[in-house]
């Protein structure tokens, strides 16, 4: 675990996960185990890795399953008391020990935008961290939003995201981004963003590097976010809202080291099934 000047994280968990009904018609898709460890604790686990110890959560009145989740089960830990699978709890039990949980509604799905600005009670006039569990981030050494957390250290006023390469055929799915060289760089994989388009055609992307669900933001976006008329499909977008913070120099890139699973997806979610039960053989 690392100390930062970063020490909230953000998860926007309020979606319906309509891709992966009719599971996740009573459960939701942030409880979707990869082997045995649902999604949303994988996150969470990244997000102390990183020194977050508030773990501010955005849900609806569907997700009720994840606040149980971070609480104790007296009944279940009575029950496996004393026999081989009593130690099968403990690294919840430890992380529920060392975050503290707090959670809000969305009354309305409006967008990522609206979803992390409906956190902003959670969260503070402080910089903080975004895991979106969708993404499941995998590195044998710091995780993604430690490696973030760092660079803010020695960033600080910036909003940092974590960006990969993408197949061209596919800038479409994502928010893509246009990158320039950061003149007080300390790691080439670090850029500055000067423009920013949401889901963009093949025709209008500006590259093939693309926005995934790991964020370092400054607490000005909350204000921006505030003025961000709807853009694409009718939401209020994080990334219309961050161009007007890269406009003013205040945004940067981060090509990331590591593995990066889009579990929103059937595809994502079995490759890093696969990828994660072959560890564990």
């Amino acid at each position: 675990m690392i100390h930062t000047d970063v020490h909230a994280c953000l998860f926007p968990v309020a979606g319906y996960g309509t891709r992966f009904l009719p599971a996740t018609k009573a459960i939701p898709k942030e409880m979707l185990p990869i082997l045995t460890k649902p999604l949303i604790q994988y996150g969470v686990e990244e997000a102390l890795e990183a020194g977050c110890h508030t773990m501010a959560m955005v849900t609806s009145k569907y997700k009720k399953a994840i606040e149980d989740h971070f609480d104790t089960h007296t009944d279940i830990e009575q029950s496996i008391q004393g026999s081989s699978k009593e130690t099968l709890l403990e690294p919840l039990n430890a992380l529920i020990e060392q975050a503290s949980f707090t959670f809000i509604r969305q009354k309305e799905m409006k967008g990522l935008g609206h979803a992390i600005l409906t956190g902003r009670p959670l969260v503070g006039n402080t910089p903080f961290a975004v895991i979106l569990p969708d993404d499941l981030c995998h590195n044998d050494r710091d995780g993604v939003l430690a490696q973030m957390t760092a660079l803010y250290a020695e960033h600080p006023g910036h909003c940092i995201v974590a960006v990969e390469e993408v197949p061209q055929e596919d800038v479409s799915k994502y928010g893509i981004v246009e990158v320039k060289s950061f003149a007080s760089n300390t790691t080439a994989d670090l850029l500055r963003i000067t423009n920013m388009v949401e889901k963009p055609s093949v025709e209008e992307a500006p590259s093939n590097l693309a926005i995934i669900g790991r964020y370092v933001l400054i607490p000005e976006i909350f204000d921006v976010l505030e003025q961000t008329p709807p853009g694409k499909g009718g939401e209020i977008q994080i990334t219309d809202a961050l161009l007007t913070l890269a406009k003013e120099g205040k945004v940067l890139a981060y090509r990331f080291q590591g593995r990066r699973f889009d579990c929103g997806s059937v595809n994502g979610f079995v490759e890093a099934t696969n990828f994660f039960y072959e560890k564990e053989i």
